[in-house]
């Protein structure tokens, strides 16, 4: 089988949908290698590159052009005799060629419809078209959780036997023991509080940070924070200035993978109280790295976290603060949960994954 991949996002994204798109090919390469790979891109960078020296996977320069990728990626995925080709952001290519292909998208939410005031009316058209259009090509479309198949059949009028459940796992650092000497450079690095709860996310209002902050105000809890700071982040800044607790919050920047897997190990608390997700990786990695989850009982985050994470209202810091002292002060239900959550986010291992991607694959073939 020759699956063909739409790989923008892949070679330039550095969070969320790259990692994706990354995480994707490198499973789909490890347990099914009898296939071949094809990554469809006008150019390639270093970020991901290093699967090329996979024999199965294959670097496929497309043609070039002002919107190439619409109307020009999809044909060329044609001439390489690509079975099947995957949009892995939403977007599938507009034209094709007469030779059969089968096509695979994949969804990962529609925030910019349950939250337009989140984006500009440009960018909610553009995206609606994008994703309505590539809902209709494709053979089968591929939902990150069951709240992203909820918004699909509701918003883009699909039907339901369309469309396939197919989670998304993190990547492998924080499926990874680090040794002690990287732990320790690590806390040494960023000056980490002996005890923290952590939030790991870029800084926007969806995100609901300062909710956080007004929660471990009056305490002494610290709070580690990892994420890119957009607008909403002087809103975070007045605030902790206004309240003095410049010692209790601290923002973190370049982190790395491995310094980010280091760091939810040392947490106490990961916490997470975001007003809607597709899905909810950070979750997922906290669960990983054995940090019990506060997170909202809203969107897909109860999918994410399993029965043995804590559930918040996103909306009342008072109910975020209550389950953060609690917590804070039983390391017995810490590691209770912990260890709960552990066993729950098996199920987003790799090989499973795999399995399931290569059983639509073959379905829709």
């Amino acid at each position: 089988m020759k699956i063909a991949f739409d790989a923008k996002r892949y070679f330039h994204n550095t969070s969320g949908l790259g990692n994706y798109s990354r995480d994707l090919v490198k499973i789909l390469a490890q347990y099914f290698p009898e296939n071949e790979y094809l990554l469809l891109n006008k150019n390639r960078s270093e970020r991901g590159s290093g699967i090329l020296d996979n024999p199965h996977v294959q670097f496929v320069e497309t043609s070039k052009g002002t919107m190439s990728r619409q109307f020009k990626m999809g044909k060329d995925a044609q001439k390489q005799n690509a079975d099947i080709f995957h949009g892995l952001s939403g977007e599938l290519p507009l034209k094709w060629d007469k030779k059969p292909i089968k096509k695979v998208v994949t969804i990962h939410d529609l925030i910019f419809m349950r939250y337009p005031q989140y984006y500009s009316f440009f960018d909610r058209k553009i995206h609606f078209w994008k994703f309505k259009k590539a809902a209709q090509t494709a053979d089968r479309i591929i939902a990150i959780s069951e709240q992203t198949k909820r918004d699909i059949i509701k918003y883009l009028k699909v039907p339901e036997s369309k469309i396939e459940v197919i989670y998304q796992g993190c990547h492998h650092a924080f499926k990874e023991q680090q040794s002690e000497e990287f732990i320790q450079q690590t806390k040494e690095k960023f000056h980490l509080p002996e005890r923290f709860i952590l939030n790991v996310g870029t800084i926007e209002d969806r995100k609901n940070l300062l909710n956080v902050v007004k929660a471990i105000n009056k305490t002494e809890i610290p709070l580690v924070v990892v994420g890119k700071k957009t607008k909403y982040y002087s809103k975070i800044e007045q605030y902790i200035k206004k309240n003095k607790m410049e010692n209790q919050v601290h923002f973190l920047e370049g982190v790395s993978m491995d310094e980010l897997a280091v760091i939810y190990k040392l947490a106490d608390i990961f916490v997470y109280p975001s007003f809607f997700e597709g899905f909810g990786i950070p979750v997922i990695e906290a669960l990983f790295s054995k940090t019990v989850a506060i997170t909202s009982n809203t969107s897909c985050l109860p999918e994410a976290g399993g029965k043995d994470s804590v559930y918040i209202d996103p909306k009342n810091y008072l109910d975020i603060q209550s389950k953060i002292k609690f917590l804070w002060a039983n390391e017995s239900e810490r590691k209770r949960r912990a260890d709960k959550g552990f066993e729950f986010v098996q199920k987003f291992n790799d090989e499973p994954i795999a399995n399931e991607l290569m059983n639509l694959y073959q379905k829709i073939l």
